[in-house]
């Protein structure tokens, strides 16, 4: 059976295909060259006038784990769950509560309606790993995948302070890999949230944690080059010391230096670039990260917008959420400790348009996107949900995509956020082809997932089709079809068949003997056995809900 998909536009940065007019051939879940006969084809769709992309991909959205968990439970009123046969296109504003935590259920059913087919978790707790795959299988239509936390981990700072080997560490960073079933490394606050357990409020880059005596550089180093030596695709993702904090982009900029020519992804930008100038001390540092990032080559980043209305932050960074609780709307927190690994912290938060500091964080967002000139190392996420829920995304890209929208939204922010930002100056307007890069070829790039993200042969048929409009928040918050893996899941914005994704896992190489001294320590300081620990593949992919797709890495 071959299904055709007739004379779309394609936007397919991967193969250079810029609104080409061009057909798409279907069979068993993969796109396939045009056959020979063409009575082969079984069912086809006329795409006149509708524009085609790859499924979009969420490269870093926090859709599963126990912060997320502890964030719906605190948060029952931000609970109401759509009527899956009535979906509506998501228009934002400045009263909004985007749906701030959907369950399992409805994560997947946003998420396709907007044709997205993959989302990753960017903060997975070893100890907590299990559940969080669970959630994660639990949640239906896309594919998904984790990057496990290190850095605040008690043994991986005992290595450090011991001056353990590069090897040690990376057969340390690689069984990490294989037990918690995830795809990536993720560190939070180098440091800092192991410092926080010790009584530390504050941690910069070249400060040492009070205990190990390392510093969040040295973290970032050993950390960094372990992901490179073991040939994982995903470079470290890297939430730098110091979010939320003026004058925070100089440790960005450390941050930078500190990677030392290899890969590094620094995520929720926006969060880590801000200066000290005005009389509020308070300002847009934007123009300096992006000039950074425009220079150093090997750095990507994500920006992690924020949009005005209720969400919640659910972080590790349980160092800077004991500083934010403060400012929790509704009044109520929660920061605690994991564990050996590491610890979260839950605040709900509004984001106002006429508060002078969210306004200009709005603002720096999208300075960042403006000014950040290659769109391959520049990518879409308001942090799900800390900046802004992954709902709004359509209207992020209206922002991107339409300037006369974005200086109108601009207008109407505090006055004193307006005279500190040069937004207003910006003339770029992303296209359609950009925005392709961001949210599918670039993402895929990024991760390693080599038949997502384009509409090659070969490739995974998970394909979005969307009519062309002047409105392209309307236009991307209701795609006219979705194919996931072949099938039609979403036909003019409603779900017309329920199907599981994959799990992507990375396996690199690893010498099994790191496991004898993890045994012991184990044994001494941890509340579950090692065994226990490790988490199998059938516990991902049991009862039918999607399978795990493995991508095997060598050691450079």
């Amino acid at each position: 059976m071959i299904t055709c998909l007739k004379n779309g536009r394609l936007y397919d940065p991967a193969h250079q295909k810029n609104g080409v007019l061009e057909d798409i051939y279907i069979a068993q879940g993969r796109i396939i060259a045009k056959p020979l006969d063409g009575s082969q084809i079984t069912k086809t769709y006329d795409l006149s006038g509708k524009i085609v992309m790859a499924g979009a991909i969420d490269m870093h959205s926090h859709i599963g784990g126990g912060k997320i968990n502890i964030a719906r439970m605190m948060l029952p009123e931000f609970q109401e769950s759509k009527k899956y046969s009535e979906p509506e296109a998501h228009i934002c504003t400045a009263s909004c509560n985007h749906h701030a935590t959907p369950n399992t259920t409805d994560t997947g059913f946003r998420y396709i309606e907007m044709g997205y087919t993959a989302a990753f978790e960017p903060a997975l707790m070893p100890a907590n790993a299990r559940q969080a795959h669970l959630e994660m299988a639990d949640t239906p239509m896309i594919d998904k995948g984790g990057y496990a936390m290190l850095g605040n981990d008690d043994y991986f700072l005992r290595m450090l302070a011991s001056r353990k080997d590069q090897k040690s560490i990376n057969d340390y960073v690689a069984w990490i890999l294989h037990s918690t079933q995830s795809i990536g490394i993720k560190v939070v606050n180098p440091g800092g949230i192991n410092a926080f357990k010790f009584n530390q409020r504050k941690l910069d880059l070249d400060e040492h944690n009070p205990y190990y005596q390392v510093s969040a550089r040295e973290i970032l180093t050993s950390l960094s080059r372990a992901v490179y030596e073991l040939g994982i695709a995903k470079p470290l993702h890297v939430h730098c010391n110091n979010l939320g904090v003026a004058g925070n982009y100089a440790t960005t900029l450390d941050t930078i230096s500190a990677s030392d020519g290899l890969p590094m992804h620094l995520t929720h930008i926006q969060f880590h670039s801000y200066g000290t100038e005005g009389d509020k001390h308070f300002s847009s540092a934007a123009a300096q990260i992006a000039e950074a990032l425009n220079k150093h080559q090997h750095i990507t980043a994500d920006v992690g917008q924020i949009l005005f209305g209720q969400t919640v932050t659910a972080s590790g960074d349980s160092m800077m959420q004991q500083l934010n609780a403060k400012y929790a709307h509704p009044k109520k927190s929660v920061i605690m400790d994991i564990e050996c690994d590491a610890g979260c912290g839950v605040v709900p938060f509004k984001y106002r348009d006429q508060n002078y500091v969210n306004a200009l964080q709005w603002a720096i967002g999208l300075e960042l996107f403006l000014s950040v000139e290659d769109p391959w190392r520049i990518f879409l996420t308001t942090d799900h949900p800390n900046g802004a829920p992954f709902t709004s995304y359509p209207h992020l890209i209206r922002l991107l995509m339409d300037k006369s929208f974005r200086n109108e939204a601009f207008a109407k922010l505090n006055l004193d956020a307006q005279a500190m930002s040069n937004l207003a100056s910006l003339s770029r307007e992303y296209s359609l082809y950009e925005i392709a890069i961001m949210t599918r070829a670039g993402a895929a790039k990024l991760i390693g997932l080599n038949d997502r993200g384009h509409l090659g042969i070969g490739a995974g048929a998970d394909i979005t089709v969307y009519t062309d409009q002047a409105d392209c928040e309307a236009m991307f918050a209701k795609p006219d079809y979705v194919f996931k893996d072949g099938e039609l899941v979403v036909k003019d914005g409603q779900v017309v068949k329920v199907v599981w994704g994959a799990t992507h896992t990375a396996k690199p190489e690893f010498d099994l003997g790191v496991e004898k001294p993890l045994r012991q320590y184990f044994e001494q300081y941890h509340t579950m056995q090692l065994d226990h620990f490790k988490i199998s593949p059938d516990e991902i992919s049991g009862d039918g809900r999607g399978s795990i797709i493995v991508h095997q890495h060598k050691r450079l």
